[in-house]
């Protein structure tokens, strides 16, 4: 629901009545993840979507009908072996919806407006919704902030808002959208409500050293998959704004220098394409040493060579080396600085989410790859 937050949030500060439809489990080849929404108004207006196109109708129905008698509904959608163009999912997956109208005088308005204002905004913010449970509390949300205030009730007992706080903080702060089972009076034992969580967060950041016409073409990659995009250089005549016009921000400093100071975390994207010893050597170092999701360096595999002697020079370990993609990108074959651009962000594409960066045609795993994960002791599911 929070992907179309922007919509949303118009149509709540403009007092339309509507029903969101959003996508609370998936298995098999299902086109859309957890999270996805597609919304329907009083008018019949849409925005969103659930499934690219296999159920909309089916899903259409389902939101006109909730505006009309006021009710949230849960409805599964999976493939029909006898008609596979039915009502039903084609590529052989199956969709679980949650249907929740929200009218202007209903009990959560005031959640969905925090959450979805917050989103609009850019700021980090999850909502948490009931969606397996008692009739009565399908469709409930709380709305939870980074440092624990909310707004709304999930309600049955006064220990339960707490609990489904402190979970909907755990996968806010992971910047994760999942599922977590919980009993309604907030213990773990015998659990009977499924809460959906959606996380936003400020976007992944993507650090390009290097400033040259590969690096121009990242950027314009990176901004199109969603980050932040930092250019750094030592360079002044090469960092500069008429260069990178789509870069969110450009840096002129020694790339270690910047780095020491830069904030990355988890979903951080490193690409270090100066293939200068003098830059690449010390910036590695620093980088390997750092929590990041993908580090990357360009040259040739020679280069490659000499810059992994350097780096083990330097102390680093046989973990810290394995992080590195050298040289960066899949092998696409590619030529130009466009498509170079494009191996490199296949390759980021494929780690973030476990992929083999193996043609499909050839390949016998899911083309949706499970990355779905349980902390421990608890019953949640998570997808990135």
């Amino acid at each position: 629901m929070l992907d179309i937050a922007d919509e949303l949030s118009r149509w709540l500060e403009e007092g339309r009545d509507f029903a969101v439809a959003t996508v609370v489990a998936v298995s098999g080849s299902a086109p859309r993840g957890p999270g996805a929404a597609l919304a329907v108004d009083a008018d019949g207006t849409v925005i969103g979507s659930v499934s690219g196109g296999c159920v909309e109708g089916a899903v259409y129905d389902l939101c006109a009908q909730a505006l009309a008698d006021g009710v949230a509904v849960r409805e599964r959608f999976g493939y029909s072996d006898e008609d596979a163009f039915a009502v039903g999912l084609t590529c052989g997956g199956v969709l679980d919806i949650l249907v929740t109208p929200i009218p202007a005088d209903g009990p959560d308005r005031k959640t969905f407006q925090t959450a979805l204002t917050a989103a609009a905004r850019g700021e980090a913010v999850a909502l948490a919704r009931v969606v397996r449970g008692p009739a009565r509390l399908l469709g409930r949300a709380l709305a939870v902030r980074h440092d624990g205030s909310y707004e709304g009730e999930v309600g049955g007992h006064p220990d339960l808002d707490r609990a489904v706080v402190d979970e909907t903080r755990s996968l806010l702060n992971a910047g994760r959208t999942g599922t977590f089972d919980i009993a309604q009076d907030g213990s773990h034992c015998e659990p009977d409500l499924t809460l959906l969580v959606e996380s936003i967060v400020p976007p992944p950041r993507m650090l390009v050293f290097g400033a040259i016409d590969f690096a121009a073409a990242l950027v314009r990659v990176g901004k199109f998959l969603g980050y932040h995009v930092t250019v750094c250089d030592a360079r002044p005549v090469f960092a500069t704004r008429s260069r990178f016009p789509e870069a969110d921000d450009i840096v002129v400093d020694w790339p270690h220098r910047y780095l020491h100071r830069a904030r990355t975390d988890d979903r951080t994207v490193v690409c270090v394409l100066t293939h200068d010893a003098k830059f690449d050597v010390p910036l590695l170092e620093t980088a390997l040493r750092l929590p990041a999701a993908y580090i990357g360096a360009m040259g040739s595999r020679r280069t490659h060579e000499d810059r992994d002697r350097r780096l083990r020079e330097t102390g680093l370990t046989e973990a810290e080396l394995t992080r590195l993609h050298s040289p960066i990108g899949l092998d696409l074959g590619a030529r130009t600085p466009e498509e170079t651009a494009l191996s490199i962000a296949a390759e980021i594409v494929a780690a973030r989410h476990g992929g083999t960066g193996l043609p499909l045609s050839d390949s016998h795993t899911p083309i949706h790859h499970d990355t779905d994960g349980r902390r421990p002791g608890r019953s949640a599911r998570v997808a990135a």
